[in-house]
């Protein structure tokens, strides 16, 4: 019974171990479950992910394929990789830089020129790193290249496409800037600051106010700078970078342009077209001669007022560049502004005809070039301005070279002149009155010290001396070359009486043109009074075998009184009023076209010629007139009035218009009036 209570004690404990067992897989099952729940959900939540990461795999697999290479090979090319990568990231960065200067370079410079400039400079430091990394950053990388090709940690495809690419960099990086920095950042900011260099000097380049051209010789003062400072601060800062980025031509070629059409521009206002006249297009220097005056004046305007200004202007811009640079851009802006056509204008007067007149031209070419040798050296007088140099220089040389020849051969052009007939109205020649007046320009105090400068200059070329006394002596043998040919043409009248006319005119003219004048008082007083002593010599003659004789056909002898009746008085006085009358018709007529040029001897002829006539002619008349004037024919032998004979008389000798003159007196076809020739050089003789 003990055993049996024993073995009911031993299966009541074995019942109760079971139901703790099961609840304890109850538990356990209850867990399990839950954690079951959980994962359920945890992968319900995760699928959206692992489907993600699906999708991601094929290009993750196509990515690490090209690797193939185990973990200890690819630690090794680690440290390579990145040494190569450091430097290409740099110049990445600075790439992204040069990209956030994009807006401030393509702004407006004038809005704020220094922040500009400012930016610009720093693009140029970016872009000089570039120059200097980026081939540094290529090579690392077809270093690391090589490398894994050596190495086969990389398929060859995959190579390949890295050493195009590569390639490609390489390309760039040899390239041109524009292409380097995406579309040629740096090019687009240089070309706004040119074109701002170009506005800058356009909006403060204003034509220089011309005065008359009568007062052009008057402005001695030299024009200032024509740029205010702030505007030369702003074109230098500009030049700086042009400059540094290898844009220096443009911007002289710019500068000339402006400053040169400016010049143009000033003188534009003085028209200025004669300049370009041919050798062609006029005669003679007569012919251009008011045109040769205002050169001068326009040549001295330019120079010291336009080309004066412009050479300060080039110094004052471009002087950090150094004196040869800006010598050189003044240059250009002389030759193009119009110095060349200045020139080239003195060389055509230099290679018209010669002649007398001509030689005052050239002289006055001289004197104006001389009155700014000084200007010419100083602005002209560098390397840079060669052109100007040679073409002056060698207008210089013509000038003096002709002007010589001219004066020199002036001695003989008026010995040729001897063998022209004189002029048949007994006038003073033409040669007379132009050698006269033309010797004392040259003795005048605005030829003489030219002309002496240009002979001692002449003589110095051919290591001769000059003295003074050479040209006196010189203008004394043409005035006696004169005399000569006056006592030559005296001899070739056929007229006896014309022949003292002539010489009574010519005489007049030597003593009365040259009385008073440099030539005059260089051949002195005895000389001037021996030849008015000859005009009043020849006046009387000329007086007394011409119209003195007329008088003494109205002679009353046999008519005192009638003393041999009436109708014997009215044949006789008849018969000498018709000698009277032929003889004044006679003389009258040859002497109708005769001339005296000089009034106060013209004046005095005329009179004295009237006063020996008219009266007796009158109180002739008036005794005897009654005779004839009663018949038919009385008009035949009373043909004059007191009155008509008086204003007859009075009207001789008058010179006729356009004949005479002085310089400007000469006829079209290149001769002197009343028979002689113009002073050039015939093809015998000089041209």
């Amino acid at each position: 019974m003990a055993e049996s209570v024993s073995d009911s004690v031993n299966g009541g404990n074995n019942k109760n171990h079971g139901i703790d067992n099961l609840i304890s897989a109850r538990k356990a099952l209850k867990v399990s479950l839950e954690k079951s729940k959980s994962l359920a959900l945890a992968l319900e939540r995760a699928g959206p992910r692992l489907d993600d990461i699906n999708q991601r795999l094929p290009s993750l697999e196509a990515a690490v394929r090209p690797i193939r290479a185990d973990k200890d090979a690819l630690v090794a090319v680690g440290g390579h990789i990145n040494r190569a990568v450091g430097p290409a990231a740099a110049v990445l960065k600075v790439f992204d830089a040069v990209h956030g200067l994009e807006k401030s370079l393509l702004s407006d410079p004038r809005n704020d020129l220094p922040g500009y400039l400012s930016v610009l400079k720093r693009l140029e430091e970016a872009l000089r790193f570039l120059g200097d990394n980026c081939g540094l950053a290529i090579q690392w990388l077809e270093d690391i290249v090589e490398y894994l090709e050596d190495n086969r940690m990389a398929d060859e495809k995959y190579l390949l496409n890295l050493k195009k690419s590569l390639k490609g960099l390489r390309e760039l990086e040899n390239g041109e800037v524009e292409i380097r920095l995406d579309g040629g950042l740096l090019d687009a900011a240089l070309d706004k600051l040119e074109s701002d260099f170009r506005k800058l000097l356009t909006e403060n380049s204003v034509p220089l106010p011309m005065s008359s051209p009568s007062t052009l010789g008057q402005q001695a003062c030299i024009a200032p700078s024509p740029l205010p400072v702030s505007v030369i601060q702003k074109l230098q800062a500009i030049l700086g970078r042009l400059i540094a980025n290898n844009r220096f031509d443009k911007c002289i070629s710019v500068y000339v342009e402006v400053r040169s059409s400016n010049v143009r521009a000033s003188l534009q206002a003085l028209d200025l077209d004669y300049l370009e006249i041919s050798i062609a297009e006029f005669n003679d220097v007569q012919s251009i001669e008011g045109y040769i005056a205002q050169w001068g004046r326009h040549l001295e305007f330019a120079v010291k007022h336009l080309f004066e200004a412009e050479y300060n202007l080039c110094n004052d811009v471009f002087e950090r560049m150094g004196k040869d640079i800006w010598m050189g851009c003044f240059a250009k802006i002389a030759a193009q502004a119009g110095m060349l056509a200045f020139l080239q204008f003195g060389k055509t007067v230099t290679e018209s005809k010669k002649d007398p007149i001509k030689l005052l031209k050239l002289l006055d070419i001289f004197a104006s070039l001389n009155k700014l040798r000084t200007d010419f050296n100083r602005l002209f007088g560098g390397a840079a301005c060669v052109e100007i140099q040679n073409l002056t220089r060698d207008l210089i040389n013509r000038v003096i070279n002709g002007a010589a020849e001219i004066f020199w051969e002036l001695l003989i052009q008026v010995e040729l002149q001897r063998q022209i007939p004189p002029p048949p109205d007994g006038g003073v020649p033409r040669l007379v009155s132009f050698i006269t007046e033309y010797c004392n320009k040259l003795l005048g105090d605005d030829y003489k010290p030219v002309l002496t400068q240009v002979l001692v200059i002449h003589r110095s070329w051919k290591h001769e001396k000059f003295q003074e006394k050479l040209l006196v002596n010189e203008v004394l043998k043409i005035v006696k070359a004169i005399e000569q040919n006056l006592e030559t043409w005296l001899k070739a009248y056929d007229d006896t009486t014309l022949s003292h006319f002539f010489a009574m005119n010519n005489h007049c003219h030597l003593y009365k043109s040259l009385k008073g004048t440099k030539l005059g008082d260089l051949l002195g007083d005895s000389w001037l009074r021996e030849h008015e002593q000859y005009k009043d010599y020849y006046s009387t003659i000329f007086f007394r075998d011409s119209w003195g004789k007329i008088p003494s056909h109205l002679s009353r002898e046999g008519l005192i009184m009638f003393s041999g009746g009436r109708a014997s008085a009215r044949d006789l006085v008849k018969k000498r009023l018709k000698a009277f009358n032929d003889a004044l018709d006679d003389v009258y007529k040859k002497q109708s076209n005769w001339v005296i040029l000089d009034k106060d001897l013209r004046e005095k002829t005329s009179q004295l010629i009237t006063q020996a006539i008219a009266p007796i002619y009158r109180s002739y008349m008036q005794n005897y007139g009654a005779l004839v004037e009663q018949e038919a024919s009385s008009g035949k032998y009373a043909k004059y009035t007191v009155e008509t004979l008086e204003k007859m008389l009075g009207s001789l000798f008058q010179p006729k218009p356009g004949r005479y003159g002085s310089f400007k007196g000469r006829s079209p076809a290149g001769k002197f009036d009343n028979g002689m020739v113009d002073l050039r050089r015939t093809a015998s003789a000089v041209v």
